[in-house]
């Protein structure tokens, strides 16, 4: 089976997209959102940028310091 991978960067790039939104929306900064979620400022930098690829645990994570649901990350995608 093969994986077309550029849909799958399209889906991180979207996600990234969204929650940088929601977090601007919420007037959430990198840094506050890297520390609920345990995490370091600049990767969430990179997960926004769709550098790299968050796993479910850090997604459901960032969906709970943000105060929305995995629909709402997952919006549009």
């Amino acid at each position: 089976m093969s994986r077309d991978k550029s849909k799958h960067i399209s889906v991180y790039k979207k996600l990234g997209s969204n929650i940088r939104a929601i977090r601007e929306s919420r007037k959430i900064s990198q840094e506050e959102l890297a520390f609920k979620v345990s995490s370091a400022r600049n990767y969430i930098g990179c997960i926004e940028r769709a550098e790299k690829y968050p796993s479910l645990a850090i997604i459901l994570d960032i969906a709970e310091a943000l105060n929305c649901s995995l629909m709402d990350l997952f919006k549009n995608i």
